[in-house]
C-alpha cells in the first residue's frame, strides 16, 4: 500500500469554494425566522442530550478544566472512544495512535482531506453529498467527483463508482448512513467499495456521524472489513449520536500514519479545545446499550410521524433508514423546482426546508426533492404538517 505519511498537505490551493449550499441553508433559516416559520431545514435537534452528560460537563467546568486538551485530544476520551469501537464493532483500536479528537466530524474531514491529498488530486464522493465535502476538497486542491445514487431508493451501482476512478483518484469518501437521503450502505455494497479501494490502492474516508441513528438494517464500519483498516479513517462525532450538534466533537480512527497525518494538520485548525466537553462525551460514549436503542427509538417514532404525514399530503416519500432526514419528491403536488418551492414555503405553510439542488454538484440536479429534518419534538413536527396542510391544500 502506498505510504501517505509524507505526502504534502500544502501547496497552492487553487479551485472556488463550494459555498453554495450553505448560503442557501443561511437564508432558509433566515426566511424561516422572517416568517416564524417551523424550521425543519436545521439539522439538529430542539431538545438536550442525556442530563448525565450535561451533568458531566458542568463536573468538569466545576473541576477546573477550562485549559487547553492535548492536541490529540483528553486520554480518557481517546480510550473512550477505543472502547466504543471495539464494544460496538469488534476493532481493536489504540488510543494512543490511532485516535485524534477533533473540533466536530466537520474538522476531522477537513484536516483529513488536507492531510491526505495533494493538489490535482481526485476524491470520489457519494452525491447527494455534505456541501463541506466540496468545499474541503477545494481547500487542498482537489477535485471531487460525484458518483450518483439514483432516487427512489438512493442506491449506487458499482460500475458507476469503477468507472469514476482515474489514476489521480486518491480517495473514496463513503457517508453512511447517508446525509441527506438516509440511505444506509448495505454489507454487499461495502464489501464492493471495499474491493475497489483494495484493487486501485485507495484510501478510504468514511463519514459515519449517524452511526447510531439507524432504524432499518445495521450500521457496519467498513473498516471492519477484510483488508480495510489499513486503508481508512473513520470519522464520527458526539453531536449526533447523544444531540449535544453545539459541543463540536468529533474524532477520527483508524492506522497510525493515517491518524498522524490528520493529527498534523488538525494543530493548525484549531489547535484543540472543548476541554470540559470532552470530558463529557468521554462520559457519554460509556452509556449503557439501552441508551442508544431508546434514543433510536424514540427517533424512529419521529421518522414514521413525518414520513406518513408528508405521504397523506400527497408528497411521494421513502422512509430513511437512518439520520435526521427524510427526502420528499414535490412533483406529485405539481411542483416541478425544489429551490423554488423552499424559498416559498416559509410564507405559504410556515414551515422550512432544504432543497436538495445544495447536495449536487450539478445544480440542475436532484431539481425534485427537498429534505425535512425530523430531529425535533413530536409536537412541533405535528404542528409543521398541520401547517403544510392548511398552506397546500
Amino acid at each position: 500500500m502506498t505510504d501517505y505519511r509524507h505526502r504534502p498537505p500544502g501547496g497552492p490551493r487553487r479551485g472556488r469554494l463550494a459555498a453554495h449550499g450553505h448560503n442557501v441553508f443561511a437564508e432558509m433559516s433566515a426566511l424561516a425566522a422572517q416568517h416564524d416559520a417551523v424550521n425543519l431545514g436545521q439539522g439538529f435537534p430542539d431538545t438536550a442530550g442525556p442530563d448525565t452528560v450535561v451533568e458531566s460537563a458542568v463536573r468538569a467546568l466545576r473541576a477546573g478544566h477550562h485549559q487547553y486538551p492535548p492536541v490529540p485530544g483528553l486520554p480518557g476520551l481517546r480510550r473512550a472512544v477505543a472502547d466504543h469501537q471495539q464494544r460496538f464493532y469488534g476493532l481493536d483500536i489504540d488510543p494512543a495512535r490511532e485516535v485524534v479528537v477533533t473540533t466536530g466530524a466537520s474538522e476531522a474531514l477537513a484536516a483529513a482531506l488536507l492531510a491526505l491529498t495533494s493538489p490535482g488530486d481526485e476524491v470520489i464522493a457519494l452525491e447527494p453529498f455534505y456541501d463541506s465535502y466540496s468545499a474541503c476538497a477545494s481547500l487542498a486542491g482537489a477535485t471531487l467527483v460525484p458518483v450518483r445514487l439514483h432516487a427512489p431508493d438512493f442506491t449506487f451501482d458499482t460500475r458507476d463508482l469503477a468507472a469514476a476512478i482515474t489514476g489521480r483518484t486518491r480517495i473514496l469518501l463513503l457517508n453512511t448512513p447517508h446525509n441527506p437521503t438516509g440511505a444506509v450502505l448495505s454489507v454487499e455494497q461495502l464489501r464492493e467499495v471495499a474491493a475497489l479501494a483494495r484493487a486501485h490502492d485507495l484510501l478510504v474516508i468514511s463519514d459515519e456521524v449517524y452511526e447510531h441513528l439507524v432504524f432499518d438494517g445495521v450500521h457496519q464500519p467498513v473498516a471492519t472489513l477484510p483488508g480495510m483498516f489499513e486503508r481508512t479513517l473513520t470519522v464520527s462525532s458526539a453531536g449526533k449520536s447523544f444531540s449535544f450538534t453545539g459541543w463540536k466533537v468529533g474524532w477520527a480512527t483508524g492506522p497510525a500514519d493515517l491518524v498522524t497525518a490528520v493529527r498534523e494538520v488538525k494543530q493548525h485548525l484549531s489547535f484543540a479545545g472543548g476541554t470540559p466537553f470532552q470530558h463529557a462525551v468521554a462520559d457519554a460514549l460509556r452509556l449503557p446499550g439501552e441508551y442508544f436503542a431508546t434514543a433510536t427509538d424514540r427517533l424512529r417514532r419521529r421518522r414514521d410521524l413525518m414520513t406518513d404525514g408528508l405521504r397523506a399530503l400527497g408528497f411521494d416519500v421513502r422512509p430513511p433508514q437512518g439520520t435526521y432526514f427524510v427526502t420528499a419528491d414535490i412533483t406529485p403536488l405539481g411542483e416541478r423546482d425544489g429551490m423554488e418551492f423552499c424559498r416559498a414555503l416559509p410564507l405559504r405553510c410556515g414551515v422550512a426546508a432544504i432543497p436538495h439542488q445544495v447536495f449536487y454538484a450539478d445544480p440542475e440536479a436532484g431539481r425534485r426533492h427537498v429534505r425535512f429534518a425530523f430531529c425535533k419534538r413530536e409536537s412541533v413536527l405535528r404542528q409543521a404538517l398541520d401547517r403544510l396542510k392548511e398552506g397546500l391544500g
